[in-house]
């Protein structure tokens, strides 16, 4: 769907540790839609590179759904692509920061907000809050597979309307 739209994506992952990327770059003719990513599994990495809220980071910890969408839009920012995508939580095997194991959130920023108070591209970002049993290994497989549903969901949800009518001559896609 990027690649139809002409639309690129990049990530931001923290529990994940690049396995989003990873599962992006995996699908052919990725080259053309996947800018890059920042794993930022360090809280620090969070604020100095994605500029996550300082403040938030310090009063929420970094397993918080305000956090995943800064996180959208900073690697969205930072990158310089259409479409940012995140990934925070406790994979275990101990809980983190007073957050159980299972505890994660995915977060998707795109085309799509209200006008910005800056005068920028204004951008969308929706947060989900997940629950995971299992392993480690189980609930980062489980986070990467939720951020891209929800980066689908998205692409759905935002899709450009088709223009029904068609009143011959040359279209605006035709040269």
């Amino acid at each position: 769907m990027l690649g139809e739209r002409g639309q690129t994506v990049a990530a931001a992952e923290s529990l994940t540790g690049g396995l989003v990327t990873a599962e992006l770059t995996a699908a052919p003719g990725a080259s053309a839609t996947v800018r890059g990513s920042v794993t930022a599994y360090a809280t620090e990495v969070k604020h100095e590179v994605l500029g996550v809220d300082g403040d938030l980071l310090r009063e929420r910890g970094a397993v918080d759904a305000e956090v995943a969408r800064q996180m959208a839009l900073g690697v969205r920012r930072v990158i310089g692509s259409d479409w940012g995508v995140a990934t925070t939580g406790v994979a275990g095997p101990e809980p983190q920061d007073g957050q159980p194991v299972g505890l994660v959130y995915v977060a998707v920023a795109g085309p799509g907000g209200s006008a910005s108070s800056e005068g920028g591209e204004a951008a969308r970002a929706v947060a989900l809050e997940l629950r995971l049993d299992g392993e480690r290994a189980e609930i980062r497989d489980g986070s990467v597979e939720a951020v891209v549903r929800l980066l689908l969901s998205e692409l759905t949800e935002n899709a450009p309307t088709k223009d029904t009518e068609h009143g011959g001559g040359k279209g605006c896609l035709q040269p």
